[in-house]
Parts: C-alpha cells; structure tokens; sequence
C-alpha cells in the first residue's frame, strides 16, 4: 500500500513537474522548429546553387572542346539566343605584329586628323564605341558637319550616334564598291575588327598622307548557338590586301613604281640623293655611301635638317650614338618633327620602316627633303 501511494506521489510529482515545464518546452520546440526550416531552406538554395553551378560546368564542358586555343566563355555567350551570333578577335591575333603596327598607324593617323579638337585616341576599341570620335573625324575628312548631339552619355544616345555617322559613312563609301563590315551593334560593342575596317576604308577612301601596313590579316573566333550548344569557327580577316593598296594611288606612288618596273634606274635616283645630302653634311666632314643604314639611326636626318634650315640641334634632344630600336624610332620621329616645323608635310613613312632600313621609305623622306631643299646651299 505504501508502495502504491509512493508510485502516485511519485507520478504526481513527475505530472507537476512536467507541467511547470510545458511552456518552456514548447517555446524550445519552436525554435528548433524554426530553425530546422531555416537550414532546411538554406541547405535547399545551397544544393540549387550546386545544380545550377554543375549545369554551367556541363555546358562548358560541352562546348569548351570546339572553342580555340586561349579563348574563354563568357556568360553572355552562354545566355545567347538560339541561332544567334557573336564575333570577336582571336586573342593570338591581337599579337601579330603587323597587327599591332596597323593599330598604331591608325591611332596615329586619327590623333593627327583631330588634333585642333584636342582629342587623343589611345585605344581603338574603348575611344571608337560611342560615335564622339567617329564623328569628329568623318567630319573632318569631309567637310560635312553631322546633325547628332555633341555628348552622349546614355547607351541609347551613343547608338543614335552611331547610327547617324554610320548611314553618312555607308552612303559615301557604298558607291565606291565597298563592302559594308561594320555596324552599330558591332561597332557599339567595341569589335575592334570591324572599327578597323571602318577606320581603313576611311583613310583610303579619303587618301589620307599614311602608310598602311599591306597584306594584314586577323583571325576571329565567330561562335553561334544552335540548339543549345554553342559552336565556334576560327574566319580570317583580311583587313589590308594589295588589291585595296592597287586601287588607291596614296598607298603605291613612284617609288613603288620604280622598285618594281624600272629597279635599273634606282641607283639614278639614289645617287642623286647621296650627291644632295653630302652636299650639306660635308660642312660636318660626314659622308653618306649608303642611303638605307645610314640613316636608319635618325642621326644624320637630325643633323642635315639643322643644315637645311641653319640652326643647331641641341645633343639632349636626340640619342647621338643610339642603341636600341626604341632610340632610333625616337631619333627619326623627331627628325620628321623637325621637317613638319619646317613647313614640310609629314612624312607617310613610319619612322619604324626606316629604323628597319625599308628602302622606299628612306627614299620617301629624302626625296622629300630633296625637292624642297634642292636649290639651298
């Protein structure tokens, strides 16, 4: 009987107890509740970010097999459209020298044209985008002044540019044969191929005073969707051919003439060159023999302009026993400067073709001394 009321005192007791702890409990449960549906739902976005991420994996993995060498995916080739289509430069291309030195000619060419505007062009791709630079300089070649607003800074506006230059440079160069390679959205997107083809149909269509590099090809990677996947195809692009140079007289003058149908006559006109500038570099007990090396160093052009125009060169200007490759780019670039305070047009030889003892070049620039000079004493 004790034994009995024990248990039910016991019970009792246990029952109490149980109650007393009846809220806390339950606010115990609720937590763990709470917070067993929070990591349920954070353990549920981990594994669809791992789906999601695994399927980006899959389709790269599908589709990095046919993309080129040192090419890479990016989300927005992922996400294009079906059928749709994007182009872009090969990255090894972008390293081809003649590449890099068509670039440089046209940067330089563009720098020149708008240099009263106090605009400088220092990448083709990020100044060329929204239409400013452009425009200016379709302007400038032509004479004829655009009806677009002056700054646009909206995605929208630069588009509406664009698409005013590009009908007047369209309905210009049309007529002439040109094959159109570029347009808004290409150009917009910075595809620095087809802003070179603009900026080379521009100068020889307007015959601008440059050398362009001949026979420039490029190699772009043209990728397209189709079902699903994205395929890619490596296209050569041949941005300066020697037909395009045949068919502008800027690019092929005399000189080219005389090198290729009449090489007999060349040491004629290489002796009259030789007779001129010793003439004047004699005063300097200095002697040209070979019109190619020497003065591929800049030095000799350097001092003889001095001669012609009767003032001294200062020595910290220019590398008197120059060295590298650089400093004899830096000897002739300031020869041709002298020569264009002088009066003279600049030159349309690069000072790196003369640097690299290019005949034709060379002949250029002295043959352009020569007939403005040929009656100083």
């Amino acid at each position: 009987m004790r034994a009995h009321k024990h248990i039910l005192l016991k019970d009792q007791m246990s029952g109490t107890a149980n109650t007393s702890a009846t809220p806390q409990s339950a606010k115990m449960k609720k937590d763990e509740s709470f917070l067993g549906k929070l990591g349920g739902t954070l353990i549920r976005k981990k594994k669809s970010k791992e789906v999601s991420d695994l399927h980006e994996e899959g389709r790269n993995a599908i589709n990095a097999p046919m993309l080129p060498t040192g090419t890479d995916i990016h989300p927005e080739d992922t996400l294009m459209e079906e059928n749709a289509e994007r182009i872009m430069l090969d990255p090894t291309s972008r390293e081809n020298l003649k590449f890099k030195d068509l670039l440089k000619v046209l940067i330089d060419w563009i720098n020149s044209e708008l240099e009263e505007d106090r605009i400088i062009v220092k990448d083709l791709e990020e100044d060329c985008y929204d239409g400013q630079v452009l425009q200016k300089l379709f302007e400038e070649l032509s004479g004829r002044k655009l009806n677009v607003a002056e700054v646009t800074q909206s995605e929208i506006g630069q588009k509406q540019k664009l698409q005013t230059v590009l009908e007047a440079v369209n309905e210009l160069l049309r007529p002439h044969g040109w094959t159109i390679e570029w347009s808004v959205d290409s150009i917009h997107s910075k595809n620095l191929v087809a802003i070179v083809y603009l900026l080379v149909a521009l100068a020889m269509h307007f015959q601008a005073p440059i050398r362009l590099p001949e026979h420039v090809s490029v190699q772009v990677v043209v990728i397209k969707k189709r079902e699903g996947i994205l395929q890619t195809a490596l296209v050569t692009k041949e941005l300066t051919t020697l037909y395009l140079t045949d068919r502008h007289t800027f690019s092929r003058d005399a000189f080219d003439t005389l090198l290729d149908h009449a090489p007999d006559k060349l040491n004629v006109v290489k002796t009259s060159l030789i007779t001129f500038v010793n003439k004047h570099l004699n005063k300097l007990n200095l002697e040209v023999t070979e019109l190619e090396s020497q003065f591929a160093d800049g030095v000799y052009l350097i001092l003889l302009m001095g001669l012609l125009e009767d003032y001294f060169v200062p020595l910290y200007n220019f590398f008197l026993t120059p060295e590298s490759f650089e400093q004899k780019v830096h000897n002739v670039a300031f020869a041709f400067e002298l020569m264009q305070d002088g009066g003279l047009k600049k030159p349309k030889a690069r000072p790196e073709d003369v640097v690299n003892l290019n005949l034709k070049s060379t002949l250029r620039v002295l043959y352009n001394l020569f007939t403005n000079y040929k009656n100083s004493d």
